[in-house]
């Protein structure tokens, strides 16, 4: 496949590439990374023609979007395609520690969640300046929901609805400012809550979408290619558990995770294939998806992912899987696709 390939998306007709960088590990998800190395990977990939950077004020607590406004702000801003999120403000916080939410020396900003209109309009402008751009191209709403907020879903759902959230969106999308809203989530539930009170051009659905599960297929993703909400695919791997770290949602993969991706990789091996090829080619067979967009932590893991969605892959790989029960026999298989 082609990582130059265009999606126009279609609502409002941005068109985003096929394969996107997801720059969480930038941020130091995990492991430690240094300006030097996060640079170095983010010029590699513009060098291996990436146009699609995927980031927020969370990951490293404000450093992701640091560093790669530092790298794109050498470009022209005509041939790339950025999008941040907002829900969540950065406040100084000296109490900030390596290992906070997972990142392993993050900046000592704390997130606040704020969904509401002068949340989410400050949470844009906050963006921009450390990114140092003159536009964003997508605004996602981050981490909506019953997954993230438990028992707080509904507080936080208000501030979104009653509170402004979607309506200061709007006005952004609407003004120009933005070309594309819509939300960035790990679950499917909200994203349906949201179709039915506001119009959504594009969401970012990390982890629901994958070759290990395609729960979304109805009526999320249905839905979605009625009413032109175009889905970028985060997390491909899983959280890495289809790379083969073991992990699955942010934790340790249970057991029968773990099973069901030795049976993916077993059917792979047949085929003379690597997992991770099938695992990011797959999801873009289906009619709603317009981008992938795996992290990458450093120059040789970006350059290792698109060699996977370069590699050719049999029809009958696809056919294998299905057969087998390991794809859902209603999904849009890339047979003719994988070139």
């Amino acid at each position: 496949m082609d990582v130059t390939q265009l999606h126009t998306l279609p609502r409002g007709g941005l068109s985003l590439p096929c394969i996107g960088m997801g720059c969480a590990p930038i941020g130091g998800l995990y492991q430690p990374v240094s300006d030097a190395q996060a640079r170095v990977t983010l010029d590699g990939a513009w060098d291996a023609g990436v146009r699609f950077f995927d980031t927020a004020p969370f990951y490293g607590y404000t450093q992701s979007e640091r560093r790669l406004g530092a790298a794109l702000r050498e470009r022209p801003r005509h041939k790339f395609v950025i999008s941040t999120k907002v829900g969540r403000l950065m406040r100084p916080d000296a109490s900030v520690r390596p290992g906070d939410d997972g990142f392993a020396a993050p900046l000592p900003f704390r997130p606040h969640y704020d969904y509401t209109y002068d949340g989410v309009l400050r949470s844009h402008e906050d963006s921009l300046q450390r990114l140092g751009l003159d536009r964003i191209d997508i605004l996602f709403v981050h981490d909506i929901g019953k997954a993230t907020h438990g028992e707080h879903d509904q507080h936080y759902w208000r501030q979104l609805t009653a509170g402004g959230g979607f309506r200061a969106l709007d006005e952004l999308r609407a003004s120009g400012q933005v070309k594309a809203v819509g939300l960035g989530v790990n679950e499917c539930e909200i994203v349906l809550r949201a179709m039915a009170e506001f119009d959504l051009d594009c969401t970012l659905l990390a982890g629901r979408y994958t070759l290990l599960e395609q729960a979304s297929l109805s009526p999320l993703l249905d839905l979605c290619v009625e009413r032109g909400n175009a889905i970028v695919i985060g997390g491909p791997f899983n959280s890495g558990v289809l790379a083969g770290n073991g992990k699955f949602n942010y934790a340790d993969a249970p057991a029968a995770i773990l099973k069901r991706v030795a049976r993916l990789d077993a059917v792979c091996r047949e085929f003379g294939v690597p997992l991770q090829a099938a695992a990011l080619q797959f999801p873009l067979a289906h009619p709603a998806v317009a981008s992938c967009i795996p992290g990458g932590q450093d120059l040789a893991q970006l350059r290792q992912n698109l060699d996977w969605f370069a590699t050719p892959l049999p029809d009958a790989l696809w056919l294998a899987l299905r057969d087998a029960d390991l794809i859902d026999a209603r999904a849009p298989l890339p047979a003719g696709v994988a070139a």
